[in-house]
């Protein structure tokens, strides 16, 4: 299995709009390093037949697959319907093309909702043979389901994002667990024996209410003892340099661009 991280970054993404001269509001974050750039997260999910699982449609997602080399995906996955994570919607039409059919979209009933109230035109039926919009077809899905897609078996779980829940996954020694606070023991339990966790943590030192600190997240690598944490959704208090000098083995943050083999 290839893990493609297409974006590391927190949702309004590093640097952040604005700073003194208008080029950025890097935080702490030097700008000098590449791996400090980061758009809003996402993943795409490779298995060995070369099926593709895109999880979220963030606002960067065409220039992520561009710059990832991303030829095409056979479905989607949300995991909420948080904006950083849906509004590159619109350019799954030309997912659309490529593929020459609709795509499965996976969620919760609650997002399908969501996108649906926000995007109705993307899930009205395909009128062949032309896609001049997106079109995708929702199959609702719940934490504790197993589902079918892009040929893999994708167990989800649920996770506390503060005012919502949202959906971490897990595909056979791979785990994802993005816009996450805390975890419950039915997470705990769906992670158990991973080898690769893709984790977010927004900051070094929280609290805050919607997203894990650094220390939280080392909290969670202690009890799962995955072989390998990556760490994605950063904030510009997360410097690449500073992680890489500071963090446990074991544990890295993430890169925009950054593959993984599972």
């Amino acid at each position: 299995m290839r893990v493609t991280l297409l974006g590391t970054g927190a949702s309004a993404g590093v640097p952040m709009i604005g700073g003194a001269d208008g080029s950025g509001d890097w935080g702490v974050c030097d700008p000098a390093e590449p791996r400090n750039r980061r758009t809003r997260s996402s993943i795409v999910i490779e298995n060995t037949q070369g099926q593709r699982l895109l999880v979220d449609t963030s606002p960067d997602m065409r220039s992520q697959l561009i710059d990832c080399r991303v030829p095409g995906v056979d479905a989607v996955l949300y995991t909420h319907a948080h904006a950083d994570h849906i509004t590159g919607i619109d350019d799954v039409r030309i997912l659309n093309r490529i593929a020459n059919r609709p795509l499965e979209a996976f969620a919760t009933a609650r997002t399908l909702g969501e996108l649906t109230k926000r995007f109705a035109y993307v899930f009205h039926p395909w009128q062949p043979p032309h896609f001049y919009r997106p079109v995708l077809v929702p199959h609702p899905a719940e934490p504790g389901d197993t589902i079918a897609a892009a040929g893999m078996d994708v167990r989800l779980f649920a996770q506390d994002h503060g005012r919502l829940e949202t959906l971490g996954l897990r595909i056979g020694a791979f785990g994802y667990s993005t816009d996450v606070v805390a975890l419950n023991d039915e997470a705990f339990a769906a992670l158990d024996g991973i080898d690769t966790w893709v984790v977010g943590c927004f900051l070094r030192q929280g609290p805050h209410w919607t997203h894990a600190d650094l220390p939280t997240v080392l909290g969670w690598v202690d009890r799962l003892q995955p072989r390998r944490t990556v760490l994605t959704h950063m904030s510009t208090d997360m410097d690449w340099a500073w992680l890489a000098a500071n963090l446990p083995a074991g544990i890295e943050a993430g890169y925009d661009g950054m593959v993984l083999e599972v």
